[in-house]
């Protein structure tokens, strides 16, 4: 196999007749031909790398808006999560007071959290692709500053929350513990002294719930049990003071019957012996006593006729009474 040297060494000189056929065609050539072509070259490279630069242009502005978009969408999204946050229940939790949870430093640090300058939104505002790339570098910062700052604002108000809760929990069971105490006692002290026993029954049972829940994690359900207590005491108490009542009434209509006896024996007493005649009763007397007045002239004659019996007399009457032998009472 022939190498490509021994091939070009091979290759036999042109003729007369070919040389003079070059040279003919260089005279013919005009001598603008050379410089046109390469012009035109020259312009056809200058088009085409335009339009090259033009697409390349189009292209890199297109993705340096794609990208900013991307990254002004981030943004957006951190700082409406950090304002939803702010404004909702960061708000709300600001009203909570130092003595309404279990450890007040959570308030001072949900406060901290709060007294921070976010930055300003500015968007995608460059009309070419270097500001577009500088604004979605900041955009970028911008968006991890709110998410770094949105998560510590929540656990902030997590713990606000949390200490808010135990301190929920821990005054149930306080209020709880005291007002079974107070239920305990009125238990036994009331024992015999109620109106009607159903209502210590009542008492006992919720004391028994109650002491159950004492010791539980929901707040709603001890406080239920202390509401349950209060209502069962309120109702022995009830029932305490309508026994009273009723004892009270009863020994009240006792003493009044005992002195309406007294008054009626009192009528009756200090009336004296009876010898005949009428009797007049001394007006202003407290003691009952009688005066004689004679009914006979001359004092040997018969008794002078009775006169019309007065059913006053035994009551206290002030004019003559008179009073048969038969009725007579002597004290």
């Amino acid at each position: 196999m022939k190498t490509e040297q021994e091939t070009e060494t091979n290759t036999p000189p042109p003729t007369n007749g070919e040389t003079a056929a070059v040279e003919e065609s260089r005279r013919v050539r005009p001598k603008w031909l050379v410089p046109l072509v390469a012009g035109l070259c020259a312009l056809a490279l200058v088009v085409a790398g335009g339009i090259g630069w033009k697409i390349w242009s189009d292209r890199r502005l297109a993705e340096a808006k794609a990208a900013c978009a991307t990254a002004s969408d981030a943004a957006r999204g951190a700082m409406n999560d950090w304002n939803t946050l702010v404004n909702g229940d960061a708000a709300d939790l600001l009203e909570v007071k130092a003595d309404q949870v279990k450890d007040a430093k959570t308030i001072d640090a949900l406060k901290t959290a709060l007294d921070v300058e976010a930055p300003e939104y500015e968007g995608c505002v460059a009309e070419n692709a270097q500001g577009l790339d500088a604004a979605a570098v900041k955009l970028n910062e911008q968006a991890d500053w709110y998410e770094t700052h949105e998560k510590s604002l929540s656990k902030a108000v997590r713990a606000v929350v949390e200490s808010k809760a135990a301190k929920r929990l821990d005054d149930a069971k306080t209020n709880l513990t005291a007002k079974l105490d107070e239920a305990s006692k009125l238990l036994a002290d009331s024992d015999g002294k109620v109106a009607d026993n159903a209502t210590r029954d009542a008492l006992s049972n919720a004391i028994d719930a109650a002491n159950g829940l004492k010791d539980g994690n929901d707040p709603a359900k001890i406080d239920g049990a202390r509401k349950t207590l209060e209502d069962a005491i309120n109702g022995v108490n009830a029932s305490v003071q309508a026994k009273t009542d009723a004892d009270a009434q009863a020994a009240a209509a006792a003493a009044a019957a005992a002195q309406a006896q007294a008054q009626a024996q009192s009528t009756y007493s200090g009336v004296s012996s009876y010898s005949g005649g009428a009797y007049r009763r001394t007006e202003g007397s407290t003691s009952g006593s009688n005066t004689y007045r004679g009914t006979t002239s001359g004092g040997s004659g018969p008794a002078a006729a009775a006169p019309k019996p007065n059913l006053n007399g035994a009551y206290g009457c002030t004019e003559d009474c008179y009073v048969p032998p038969n009725n007579l009472i002597q004290h």
